[in-house]
Order: C-alpha cells, then sequence, then structure tokens
C-alpha cells in the first residue's frame, strides 16, 4: 500500500515566506542567560507576540487570503477563532482590501474582540458550550459569497505558520547549531504541524514536541493512541488560545509522522511562566503561548547540556488576567 503523502513539505512552506515577506515580522531568536542557568541548557525563545496582530497566526492566515483569486474576493472572508486567528484573518484582509467577519466565542477575551474589530472586522459572538462556530461561519461563507479561512486544517494556513520553522532552523544554522529540542504549543495543530515540517527538513533528528495545557492535551492523547482523539470537553483553562477538543484531520497527519512527543503545563505552571517571562525576561507572553516555557520551567522536559527552542505563540493576553498573573 503506497503510503499517502503529507498535506505540505518545505517547498510549501517557502513559497509562502515569499508571500509573506512584505508583510509579516521576521521575528528573532531570543537568548538569555538567566533562563539557561535555570534549566542548564542552552534555550532559544522564538518569540512571535513580536508578529503582526501579536500571535504567529498573521502568518497563515495572510498565506491563506493572499491565495484567494481576484476573482473571488468581492464576498471577503469568514473566519471562526477565540482571537488570534481572528485578528490574523481581520488584518490580511485589511491589508488585501477584502470585507472580514469573525465568529467568535462570547467569552473569549475581550481585547481580543476590540482589537479584532480594530481592523475593519464584524465581530458575530457564540456561545462555545452550546453552539457550533464552524456551522455558524460555513453559514454566513454561503449566504454571502464568502471564503471560509479554517485556523489549521487548510495547507496555506499550515505552510504560513511554518515560515515560523524555516527562520528558527535558518538562524540556528546562522548561529553554528543544531536544535534538538523544539517545542511549539497547540490548539489544532497548524503551528507545530508547520514548525515540524520546516525543521525535520534541516534537521532529521531534532526532537519536535507539543506542550498543551494539562486536560486539553488531545495531540498529547492522539499521539499515545495513533489517531485522532479528543480531550474531555469540560472545563476551562487559562489557556483560552488552546482550547480545540481534537486535532485537526490535515494536520495530525503532519503531527503524528513528525512529532517525538507531547507535554503538558497546569494552569499554575503557565501562570508562573507568564509572570517569569515579564520579571526576568521582559516579555509579555500570553497562557496559551507561554505553556512550553511552563513545561520547560517544570522540568517537563530532559534539555540537560541540550539546544532547545521554544515557540511563543502570542501575547494578547487580557490585561486583567495578566495583571493577576504577574502580580
Amino acid at each position: 500500500m503506497t503510503e499517502q503523502p503529507l498535506p505540505i513539505g518545505p517547498a510549501d512552506i517557502d513559497a509562502a515566506a515569499r508571500v509573506i515577506a512584505p508583510f509579516a515580522i521576521r521575528t528573532p531568536l531570543l537568548s538569555f542567560p538567566v533562563l539557561n542557568e535555570r534549566v542548564g541548557a542552552k534555550v532559544f525563545l522564538k518569540p512571535e507576540m513580536l508578529q503582526r496582530t501579536g500571535s504567529f497566526k498573521f502568518r497563515g492566515a495572510f498565506n491563506k487570503v493572499a491565495s484567494i483569486p481576484q476573482d473571488q474576493r468581492a464576498g471577503g472572508v469568514v473566519a471562526f477563532s477565540s482571537g488570534n486567528h481572528a485578528q490574523g484573518v481581520a488584518a490580511a484582509a485589511k491589508i488585501l482590501d477584502m470585507q472580514a467577519t469573525i465568529v467568535m466565542p462570547a467569552d473569549a477575551p475581550l481585547s481580543k474582540r476590540e482589537r479584532t474589530k480594530s481592523y475593519g472586522a464584524e465581530v458575530v459572538l457564540y456561545d462555545r458550550d452550546r453552539d457550533d462556530r464552524e456551522a455558524i461561519s460555513r453559514g454566513i461563507a454561503e449566504k454571502r459569497g464568502a471564503t471560509l479561512v479554517r485556523p489549521y486544517d487548510d495547507p496555506f494556513v499550515i505552510a504560513g505558520q511554518g515560515t515560523a520553522g524555516r527562520e528558527i532552523a535558518e538562524d540556528m544554522a546562522t548561529l553554528g547549531l543544531s536544535p534538538d529540542i523544539v517545542v511549539a504549543p497547540a490548539s489544532g495543530g497548524g503551528l507545530i504541524a508547520g514548525v515540524a515540517t520546516a525543521i525535520k527538513a534541516r534537521y532529521p533528528l531534532a526532537q519536535i514536541v507539543v506542550a498543551e495545557p494539562e486536560a486539553f492535551d488531545d495531540h498529547n492523547l492522539s499521539l499515545t493512541a495513533g489517531h485522532r482523539e479528543p480531550h474531555a470537553p469540560a472545563g476551562r483553562t487559562i489557556c483560552d488560545a488552546l482550547m480545540a477538543l481534537i486535532p485537526g484531520e490535515m494536520t495530525f497527519a503532519i503531527n503524528s509522522k513528525l512529532l517525538a512527543r507531547g507535554v503538558t503545563a497546569s494552569d499554575k505552571e503557565v501562570g508562573a511562566a507568564v509572570a517569569f517571562a515579564y520579571r526576568e525576561l521582559k516579555l509579555v507572553v500570553e497562557p496559551g503561548g507561554a505553556v512550553g516555557l511552563a513545561a520547560l520551567l517544570a522540568g517537563r522536559l530532559d534539555v540537560a547540556g541540550k539546544n532547545v527552542v521554544i515557540v511563543l505563540s502570542g501575547g494578547n493576553v487580557d490585561a486583567d488576567l495578566f495583571a493577576e498573573l504577574v502580580a
């Protein structure tokens, strides 16, 4: 039986890099002695909160929206998101002079809702526990003749997110170093699927590790089971960006082949990581963006003497929550 090719490859990420280059920020790799000494490793942080719209999501959103043919742009775009994908799609649509409609949970942080509106997008709210956000989005798209921009299960989105991994690979090569472990968070899995594709193309021996909040570790469960497995659909986490119930079909096709394992961190550990990043590194990271750092600081990774890259995926944190965590 012939093995199915993966949904994207390194060439797709190279193409995405060319598309987004005039608009996206190339975020640096940062290394801090205080962090290296604490964990006994050479740690590099990829600060995607410095990206346009405050998270990595702009990369994939712009690559996808830019791929829509000119004769299909009049209907605009529709997306569903708790906040970061929303802002990425809204910003991309504004740049390309298209209308954006974003379906967001009513309990999404107010700051994310307001920032999404600030890009000119229409925001439609839904109940996270009772409503089907994808069905709402499909209905709007069909009615308006709009293009649905999925948050992760789309090859253009995954390839766009993979540009973060491409930059990591290039910057590590410039430093003359090989990454032993690369850690990124996951909700639907688009970021880590793209990052894994880019890193493994250049550093096949690197271990790619997915980081998730405790009790929301559907990727970890799925990797262990060998098939897509949901987490228990109950409760909340301060990592509001990482609450997808189950890995995407397309993303898991990649992640099941390229990821080494999963790690988790509790909300308390994530809060401590947010505070550490602020106090010691002078970085503002949202909880979902800090889960990989939290797992590192909590000792969930065997990093002694290794070169470790942690993706800090975003910085769009509610001001009141941030004040509480860093107090």
